[in-house]
Parts: C-alpha cells; sequence; structure tokens
C-alpha cells in the first residue's frame, strides 16, 4: 500500500506527497494536462517543442539545469498525445532547489525569438532522424492518420509535418504555454524522503503566489466509429515487409482496459506469446512480433506489429496472424496463461512502486486520470480479469470492420 497525502492550492495546483524514508533522495514530478491533442490541427509539434523551450531559463534563472546539477539533482520530461511530464530526483537535503526552480519556470519562463528558432532547428533535426530517415521511422505518422479521420490522435507527438514545425512563431508558444500550463491544470507530487508537512509548506511557498489563470474547457471531436476496413500500402527502401494492424478500444479509464492489456500480453508476452510461438517460432511467418495498446487517456489503439521474413508473402503472413487473434474470440486461454499474464503484471508494478520516480510519476497519472488511490487499486483489476471477459473483449474490438491495415513493403534490391 502506497500510502500518500493531498491537498489544493489557492490557485488550483494540486500537491501530493508520499514519503519514503528508505532512500535519501527525493523525487519531484510535475505532470501539466497538456498535450499534442490540444493542438491545432495546422499548427502540430508545439507542446512538444515547449518542452524543450522550458529549459530555456527564466528572467531570473537564465538556465535550468545548472542549479539543479550543483545541487545534485537530476531531471528530465516527456511529451505525448495527453500531457507533458516534467520529473526530476535530488538529495533531500537540497529540495528546495527543485521547488524553486520548478516555481520559477511555471511562472514565467523566458520565451524568445532566437530560443524558439534554435529549438525549432533542433525538434526539425529530430523528426529528421527518427522519423524520416530511420527504418521504418514513418510508420506512426502514417498508421495514426490512417486510424483516425478528425480526433487530434490522428498526429504523432513530434508533429503532422516537418512544415508545422517550420512556421511555430514566439508568440504561439506563448500563448500554448498561458492557456494550458496554468497552475490548477499541473499536478505536482513529490515522493521520498521528506515529510508531508514540510512539503505542503515548501509547496505553498513557493508556487501558491503563481496566480491562476482562466483555462477554456477542452473539447475535442469524437472520432466516430470505424464502420469498415482501412487499408494503405507503402514502399520504402527497408530491410523487409512489415505488417501494422490497428484496432480502436476505448479510454485509458474504460471498465476494460485491464481486459486489453493482459490480451495484448497473452498476444505478446515475449517469447511465451501466442504471436511468438505461433508465427515466429513454429511457421516462420515474422522475424519479430508484437502487440500492445497505446493507453491513451481518449479512445486508442490495440496495434500488432511485425516484420515479415524473407521470401513470406505479406497475405499469407497476415491471415495467420488474425487466426491467432480468432483463437482468443473462442475463448482458447487456459487458466494457467490468464495466471502467467496476471502474475506478471503484478510483478512489473510492484517492481516499479520501489522506485520513489515511478511512484512520482504514476501518482500524477492517476490524480489525472480521476483518483491518485488508483496506484493501489490497478493490481486487483487486473486480477479481475477472466478468460470469458478476454473472449468478450476480443470479439467487440478485433472486428474487421474496425481495424486499420499498414502494409509496409520493401523496394531493396534482392542481394
Amino acid at each position: 500500500m502506497i500510502e500518500f497525502r493531498k491537498f489544493i492550492l489557492n490557485n488550483g495546483l494540486r500537491v501530493i506527497v508520499h514519503e519514503d524514508r528508505s532512500t535519501p533522495l527525493v523525487a519531484m514530478n510535475i505532470l501539466y494536462d497538456a498535450g499534442s491533442k490540444d493542438e491545432d490541427p495546422d499548427l502540430t509539434g508545439l507542446a512538444h517543442l515547449l518542452e524543450h523551450l522550458m529549459y530555456g531559463g527564466s528572467a531570473n534563472i537564465p538556465e535550468y539545469d545548472t542549479p539543479l546539477q550543483l545541487a545534485g539533482g537530476d531531471n528530465n520530461a516527456f511529451t505525448n498525445n495527453d500531457i507533458t511530464n516534467y520529473y526530476l530526483t535530488i538529495p533531500s537535503e537540497n529540495i528546495e532547489t527543485a521547488f524553486w526552480l520548478e516555481s520559477d519556470r511555471m511562472l514565467d519562463p523566458d520565451f524568445t525569438q532566437k530560443k524558439t528558432e534554435i529549438q525549432k532547428n533542433v525538434v526539425i533535426e529530430e523528426f529528421r532522424q527518427r522519423y524520416l530517415n530511420q527504418p521504418y521511422g514513418d510508420v506512426m505518422l502514417i498508421l495514426r492518420s490512417l486510424a483516425y479521420t478528425i480526433h487530434p490522435y490522428r498526429w504523432p507527438t513530434i508533429g503532422m509535418d516537418i512544415s508545422h514545425i517550420e512556421k511555430i512563431t514566439n508568440e504561439n508558444v506563448r500563448q500554448f504555454f498561458n492557456r494550458n500550463y496554468a497552475p490548477q491544470k499541473a499536478i505536482l507530487s513529490i515522493t521520498g524522503n521528506i515529510d508531508a508537512a514540510w512539503a505542503f509548506n515548501l509547496a505553498d511557498k513557493w508556487f501558491g503566489s503563481i496566480p491562476g489563470r482562466h483555462v477554456n474547457a477542452r473539447i475535442l471531436p469524437r472520432e466516430p466509429e470505424q464502420e469498415k476496413p482501412r487499408e494503405i500500402t507503402v514502399r520504402r527502401n527497408v530491410p523487409s515487409d512489415a505488417l501494422y494492424k490497428a484496432w480502436h478500444i476505448g479510454p485509458r479509464t474504460a471498465d476494460d482496459f485491464y481486459t486489453l492489456d493482459l490480451l495484448t500480453d497473452l498476444l505478446a508476452g515475449g517469447e511465451s506469446g501466442r504471436l511468438y510461438n505461433r508465427l515466429v517460432r513454429n511457421l516462420n511467418l515474422f522475424s519479430e512480433i508484437n502487440a500492445y495498446i497505446t493507453s491513451d487517456f481518449d479512445p486508442g489503439l490495440a496495434v500488432i506489429s511485425g516484420k515479415i521474413m524473407k521470401g513470406v508473402d505479406i497475405e499469407t503472413a497476415e491471415n495467420e496472424l488474425i487466426k491467432v487473434v480468432d483463437e482468443l474470440k473462442d475463448g482458447a486461454v487456459s487458466d494457467t496463461e490468464m495466471e502467467k499474464v496476471r502474475n506478471r503484471y503484478e510483478t512489473s508494478t510492484v517492481l516499479s512502486n520501489t522506485n520513489i520516480l515511478h511512484k512520482a510519476m504514476n501518482l500524477c497519472i492517476y490524480e489525472l486520470l480521476g483518483n491518485a488511490d488508483m496506484i493501489n487499486t490497478d493490481v486487483a483489476r487486473y486480477r479481475k480479469v477472466t478468460k470469458q471477459m478476454v473472449s468478450e473483449s476480443a470479439i467487440r474490438y478485433f472486428r474487421p470492420a474496425n481495424c486499420s491495415t499498414l502494409y509496409y513493403l520493401s523496394d531493396k534490391p534482392a542481394e
């Protein structure tokens, strides 16, 4: 059981504290309820660019990293479709440095056109290296735009196109910050070797005077139900053909999220997973194969992806893949398989929650999802998943009409 205390500052900032005296460190996590889904469709990549710019200092602190490193701290951040998350660890005796730095950049980061142009070039180079110049790098650019028609999940966090990043102005950055980095859209968690009352006092001291701002309600277009299969074929200079299939599923808060998570683990739980055993080991159709759910806050995707063996017809490989999935619809899951995937999740959760930084992140995410105490109840939710629930979810979601398929073919000359 992870015990924690929570309170809300007058400006709306939620603060969660968990004491863990087994470590000399403290972890701080600040989650902003803003991700790439909050961007204008004609100006994508802005949330991720802003993450880069938040390290550019302020009028009070010219550089973020130097004071933190001098205090023995370490930090990083990430942006996804739903959130932007900043996190750090620091020796407990220096925790006030972390409060000072994070509150300062929440109040007024120093955005300038010069800094914006520098970071735009960094992000554009990242776009090229990770998505355009990397084998199979553009898969999610293609698959998301195929699976989604109107919801902003149709573009990845990096952005829809380099041209969008190129035209972002410093004013665009400032407007996005003002709309989304308000205290009432943030959650602060502190875990580790710190007294809860002291943490609350520091939160009030450093964050309490930051004024709240008017924040418009988030109104996103609802993705219509997919009524027929979608397919697209591309050819690239890659080593082998690859197959990607995506089915629409519910949001992270849906009751069957847990069932679908275990379902994909049944399919792709390492070398013991059904897909690997059948399609890689036994039939030698794929060289590698994976299945996962995107865990998006809004309705997301269940994805199966695999690299095809040389000389194998991609249609043959796809048909055998579908047979493996269809077996789940027929209830062909043993008690032993179910217990194995439940145990695997429980073990990974317990291990994750021995790390103060993971606990800090999870407390913020669960709080945003509706209840920070989900950190203590998720294992029980997975434990309740039955074979029948797996079969019912497979039937409900893994329908041909609900599927988008990307055939990613190699045009590399045969050696």
